[in-house]
This record gives structure tokens, sequence and C-alpha cells, in this order.
């Protein structure tokens, strides 16, 4: 294994051979740079200003992004078409050299908000609505590879990328899989405001299945947002390595562009399409875990068996398929439920695959299947209305989505649940439950309870 330092120098090394080699002066697009990184990687490093992390423990894969190539922002009800825009240009200008042969390739991070439209400004620190973010250094890590990708807008000098890359690329590789950290001692967090407060939630609550029962609405979903605030800097590298320990089969997410970072551990995907395939998840429906293995089984048995759980799972399922009918030549019957356990929750899950449509991309799929029943309600725009209403909190990223997109415009999307925003030591967190027939506003509120403990058991190692 290569000291850092010394796989420093063979990086830069490498690029100062194969620099010539880039279209650099080409009167537009952007060109990537992919070079070997001798070992696979676990987690990305925190350095300073604008960065993202994508972590999957359990499927060993890594990609994060530093620094800005190529940004396009947008919102209202096309936000995602002016980004199709923007993506497919960039798509049809971008090369790609990978004269180590590593099969890797650069790629660009798709996230926006819950909802197209807002009825406050945005804060200067918040994320915008929209985004697609092509990084100037990026890290892929999967299958016991890794790579290292730099990528740049055209025409530029030579010279002007060579420092800038040079740059990134210093601040970076030297901190790659430094040693695990010492655990912290679990701190104290100050439990702050909480809204709803528990007699706002009930009201809401109950003002939701009146409109489920006047049959307005089938299912909705009503969200909390809760401070907590620590007595030291929240570390994100301890917080994501926290994460991705404590929910290895979920994606860790880390977001920042300026002094606030958005931190998710979510088990949704949106989907994820490869070619013309497309695997969607289903959840919806939970209950806690317990600490018993016999209590444990039995809250399992019960929510494979609890019909107010496998209705709301249901519909869940039955708009996704919807859906997808509407972009796929085959739609296969659903492969669930079954139980999708995590450390503090288990969740009713449902695989749905189909055969895509020729020409479909992720920003079309994102536009059909976002959002879900599972993060929103059915149906989705009587949903969305009364949430606009009724609900007392603005959600941003929360419940929206973010991932991966690849050259050619595939890619896969993760739904924004168990989320943080975090600025210094100050933890906002966010969860929801849905709401249908014969849900009770206690066990509803201690559903969210569950939910939020799994950023918050993290939070006190970070």
């Amino acid at each position: 294994m290569l000291a850092p330092l010394k796989t420093l120098e063979q990086i830069l090394a490498r690029l100062a051979e194969t620099i010539d080699s880039l279209p650099l002066t080409r009167s537009e697009g952007f060109v990537s740079l992919v070079l070997e990184l001798p070992q696979a990687l676990t987690i990305a490093p925190e350095i300073p200003g604008p960065q993202f992390q994508f972590t999957h423990n359990h499927r060993g894969e890594v990609r994060a992004g530093y620094g800005i190539a190529g940004e396009w922002t947008a919102q209202g009800e096309a936000r995602l078409q002016t980004l199709r825009t923007g993506a497919k240009r960039m798509s049809a200008h971008w090369e790609h050299l990978d004269p180590d042969e590593t099969g890797f390739s650069g790629f660009a991070m798709l996230g926006f908000a819950s909802s197209p439209v807002t009825d406050a400004p945005s804060e200067p620190d918040t994320l915008p609505n929209a985004l697609l973010w092509l990084p100037e250094l990026a890290l892929s890590s999967r299958a016991g590879q890794a790579a290292v990708i730099l990528s740049t807008a055209l025409p530029i000098a030579r010279e002007e990328v060579f420092a800038r890359w040079k740059t990134r690329l210093e601040q970076v590789i030297p901190r790659l899989n430094q040693p695990a950290l010492d655990p912290l001692t679990p701190a104290r967090l100050d439990q702050g405001p909480t809204e709803p407060d528990p007699a706002r939630w009930q009201d809401l609550v109950l003002s939701a299945l009146e409109q489920i029962e006047q049959a307005h609405l089938e299912k909705v979903v009503v969200c909390r947002r809760l401070r907590l605030e620590g007595h030291r800097r929240f570390d994100l590298t301890r917080l994501n390595a926290a994460l991705a320990y404590l929910f290895p089969s979920c994606q860790v997410v880390t977001i920042r562009r300026h002094a606030t970072s958005f931190v998710a551990a979510t088990p949704e995907r949106l989907f994820t399409q490869q070619r013309d395939r497309i695997e969607v998840d289903a959840i919806a429906g939970t209950v806690c875990r317990a600490a018993s293995a016999d209590r444990d089984a039995e809250l399992t048995s019960a929510l494979r068996t609890c019909h107010k759980n496998l209705h709301e799972h249901m519909v869940v399922v039955d708009a996704v398929t919807d859906a997808l009918g509407h972009c796929s030549r085959h739609v296969e019957p659903p492969d669930g439920p079954r139980v999708m356990q995590l450390n503090n929750a288990q969740h009713l899950w449902s695989l749905v695959r189909a055969d895509l449509d020729p020409g479909m991309d992720v920003f079309q799929l994102a536009e059909l299947l976002h959002p879900t029943p599972a993060t929103n309600g059915h149906p989705c725009e009587s949903a969305r209305a009364w949430l606009r209403r009724c609900e007392p909190i603005r959600r941003g990223w929360y419940t929206g989505a973010a991932g991966i997109i690849e050259p050619d415009l595939t890619g896969e999307l993760w739904v924004l649940l168990r989320c943080a925003e975090i600025h210094e030591n100050t933890a906002d967190l966010y969860a929801g439950a849905g709401i249908v027939a014969g849900s009770d506003p206690d066990s509803e509120w201690q559903e969210t309870e569950h939910k939020l403990a799994a950023m918050s058991t993290a939070l006190q190692f970070a």
C-alpha cells in the first residue's frame, strides 16, 4: 500500500504525462481525465469548499465530488426539464480520457428539493431548489477499485487547469484512507424546539384523517423538524463514518455548498436506471425494532399482517407501477413485500422492475416517480396541495432526491430521508409518517421518534 504522499507524487506525475492529450483548446464542452488510485476507498475526506459524497457500506461504493467544473440550477414546475436541457448539452460535448484503462468515467450529481416551488425566498446558505453539479475533482470506488476524475470546462489554458487540478489533488489525495478516527465519547445533545409540537401534531393528523374519511385523500405524509444543539462542532467525517457503520444498507449522502451541510442516511432509492432497465424501491409501512429477539420477531410478524401497514404499502406499490406503465415496454409484478430491517426501524419493502421505452433518462424518470406516496401522499396533487396549506414547516431537500448521473444521463437517485441540516454545532433533523385510514396520532408521533433516532444517535459520535 502506497503512503498518501507517495500516491500524490504518482498521481501528479501521471497528470503531467497525460494532460497534453486533452483537447483543452476546444471551443466548448467539458473534458475529464481519469487516473487510477492504488486502492479502494471506504469514505471520502472532508475538505473546505463545495463537496458531495454518496457512500453505501454494503455495496462497497463511494462517489464524491469537490469543487465545481460546471453547474446548472433551476426552480419551478419545469425545473427538471430545465436541468435536462443543460445535462444534454453537457453530455453531447463531454470527452473522457482514461489512460490507465480503469473503466471509470466522470459523473455529475443531481439533487432537488421536495417541492418545485416555495412560498419563501431561499436563504443564502441553503441549497438551490434543483441542482446539476459536475465536480472539478471526483472520487469513484467500487468492486475493490478506485479512480480520481479531474474535469474542466473548455476552452482553458494548460497552465491554468494544471495548477487548478494540482491544488485539488494536494487537498484530497493525502487525506485518502486515513486511519479510522478514534471513537469520541458520546456527547450529550440538547433538544431544542420541535415543529409541529405534540399538540399541533395531534391536530394535523386528525385533520388529515378527516380528509381521508371524506375521500379527498387516500394517504398523506406529514413531517416534523427537531433541532438539536451539540456541545462541539459536528465533524462530518465522523458523522459519515458513524452513519455508514450504524446503517450499512443505507445510502449516506452529504452535500455542502456553503457553510451548511445536508446529510441523510436513506434506505430508499427513488430508482436505479441501467440502460433500459429500471428498479424502484417501494417502501411504506413501519414498525420499530426491539432489544429482545423474541419481541423483535413479534413486531416483524405483526408488520407483515397489519392491515393498516399493508394498505399504506400497496398505495405506494400501485403508484410506482402506474408511473412506470407510462414509460415502459413491460413492468414486472412487484417483488414483495418483504421486510427491510434497519437498526432503528423495519419497513415493508417491494422491488418494482421494468423495461423502459427507448430514450428514457433520469430527468424524465424523476419527473414521473417523484414525489412518491411514501413521502407525499395519494392522490399526488391533492396531497401536495393539502401539505402546502397545512404543513407548518418548509421541508427544503427533505423528501427530495439526490444521486449520481452518468455521461449517458442514466443513473441512480435516492429519496432524501432520515435527514439533517447541519451548521457548526446545530442540527435540524427531519422525519415523517404516512397517514392513512386507521392511523393514530400518538403512534405516528412515535414512528417519527424512531426515525429521528437514526440521525440523533450518529450525531452523538460526531
